[in-house]
């Protein structure tokens, strides 16, 4: 099994270079009672502040965890991190569990779900008021929806060896932008291989918009969905969100596509102002907010400092890593996704950065690529499904292991260069779920409830405990845990030092950031 494109062959005569390939998580899970409803209790002080703790803060809603990793350089160590913070979190939640789906446990009245609480600072208010304005846009439940977010990035001198042109800063941009544009056209693989939503509680939709089944007096679900959570039931169901097309030919389209999203009024938000009752509920009234509510499977990604704007970062630095945002919480791993997946997961991107990557047309919208993804997310299973490869017609099956035999040779390359042969083995498993689609997280789950008889909701609760009980199983080391209790108060200490460093109200650092975006959507700097 060979590839015969330039920028394999290259890698095949400078392995160490994919040992400088770097890997994170960010792992969202709901805080819920041992009955399996939302936690309506603060982000517990024992795990920190949520504000500025670099591995334990919260998402959307206070009971939305995020468990962030460090970057790593294998995928076993970014695992093992992974798990060690879910040890700690769970040992120091007490009665309360983490939630072990993406779709929600049993929700209160919205008006009583909590929207995450960040402090009083500039920086805290600046996330929360975003937040309320989220909850304006698309309802409170919709915070609650959980998913894994796997970031990755490759050394400066890959972009060299497989060929991208450019200098510095332009190249590296590049090379990323030809990555997400192969992952737009094949990501709905993912979704196949991976999805673990496809049934949702009927307490959480209130109004369906699409037609679902009845699997028992407390489960709704679709028979071959294999993701409601990233079918139109969530963010792309929205109207402004889903006429926002953004370019991935080019960075620079890119950002003055994302400069007018977030510049650009949308007369539903201005009948919604900014202001009730003299607080503020949304940072303004643009078709979004900010950069991080375009709701998409893939983002290019720069870190960014207090203040600055992601889309002035990003034209200034250019791209530094991707973030993949469309994986769910895989139900049966005690930390939402397996080693097994990461591999594959850096396999399948290796592939996205090296294979050819043509430009979009029809305004660098790919049609054909939102097509097959929505088909997949809601009857990925269904027997013959066809899906569209550039305007030709083809079975999923068929395409699919298509793929995984493309994909098989960069798990090869990185075989050769960390040692064994595990990628090869994380592909092969998935080769299997191509052969049979019941071995697919999505069936398994849906097989599982018929099996047990069990409400999606008393499922994910019984498995939530069982693997809160595995976590808890063994001690973390007191080293580990003492540098846990350790990062926990130096946050509070610095939730306190950027109070104390505001010099200016809330209202005049909110225009102080919106005007930090002038000048980004005019390109990048070489």
């Amino acid at each position: 099994m060979t590839s015969h494109n330039q920028g394999y062959n290259a890698l095949c005569h400078h392995l160490p270079v994919l040992k400088g390939i770097a890997r994170g998580i960010e792992k969202e899970g709901l805080r819920v009672t041992p009955e399996g409803t939302l936690a309506l209790t603060p982000h517990p002080e024992s795990l920190g502040s949520a504000l500025t703790h670099p591995h334990i803060t919260t998402d959307y809603s206070e009971a939305l965890l995020e468990l962030i990793t460090d970057t790593h350089d294998s995928t076993e160590s970014l695992i093992a991190e992974l798990e060690q913070t879910h040890r700690f979190v769970a040992q120091a939640l007490g009665d309360e569990l983490i939630w072990n789906q993406s779709m929600p446990a049993q929700l209160p009245p919205e008006a009583d779900i909590p929207i995450a609480w960040y402090g009083t600072s500039n920086t805290g208010m600046l996330k929360h008021v975003y937040r309320r304005g989220l909850a304006e846009r698309y309802g409170k439940s919709m915070q609650c929806i959980a998913g894994v977010h796997y970031n990755f990035s490759v050394p400066e001198p890959f972009w060299e060896l497989i060929g991208i042109q450019g200098d510095g800063v332009q190249r590296r941009s590049r090379g990323y932008m030809a990555l997400i544009r192969n992952f737009t056209r094949y990501s709905w693989l993912l979704m196949y291989l991976f999805g673990g939503a496809p049934a949702i509680s009927k307490s959480f939709l209130k109004t369906p918009s699409v037609k679902l089944e009845t699997l028992d007096d407390n489960t709704l679900y679709l028979p071959y969905a294999t993701s409601l959570r990233m079918s139109d039931l969530g963010y792309k169901g929205n109207k402004a969100q889903s006429e926002l097309q953004l370019c991935y030919n080019d960075l620079e389209t890119f950002l003055e596509r994302m400069y007018n999203a977030v510049t650009t009024p949308w007369p539903d938000y201005e009948a919604i102002g900014t202001h009730r009752n003299g607080e503020w509920i949304q940072l303004n009234t643009n078709i979004i907010q900010i950069e991080n509510e375009y709701y998409s499977s893939i983002r290019p990604k720069r870190t960014t400092g207090r203040c600055e704007r992601p889309a002035r970062a990003l034209a200034e630095r250019g791209v530094q890593y991707i973030e993949v945002r469309c994986l769910d919480i895989d139900p049966y791993s005690p930390t939402g996704i397996s080693v097994d997946t990461s591999r594959f997961m850096d396999a399948f991107l290796l592939f996205c950065a090296v294979e050819d990557s043509a430009y979009f047309s029809n305004n660098g919208f790919c049609l054909h690529s939102q097509s097959n993804f929505a088909r997949v997310v809601k009857e990925g299973r269904k027997p013959d499904l066809m899906l569209n490869n550039e305007g030709t017609p083809i079975a999923l099956a068929e395409w699919s292991k298509h793929l995984l035999d493309r994909i098989a040779p960069y798990a090869e390359l990185l075989d050769s260069a960390y040692g064994g042969t595990l990628y090869a083995a994380a592909v092969s498993a998935q080769a299997k779920k191509v052969a049979n689609s019941e071995l697919t997280p999505s069936a398994r789950l849906l097989q599982d409830l018929r099996d047990s008889k069990l409400s999606l909701h008393d499922f994910t609760l019984q498995q939530s405990k069982a693997h809160r009980d595995t976590l808890c199983a063994q001690p973390l080391d007191a080293a580990v845990m003492q540098a846990y209790q350790q990062m926990a108060s130096d946050s509070f200490a610095e939730q306190q030092r950027l109070k104390a460093d505001d010099t200016e109200d809330f209202s005049s650092y909110v225009a102080r950031y919106h005007a930090a975006l002038q000048g980004c959507q005019s390109g990048v700097s070489s």
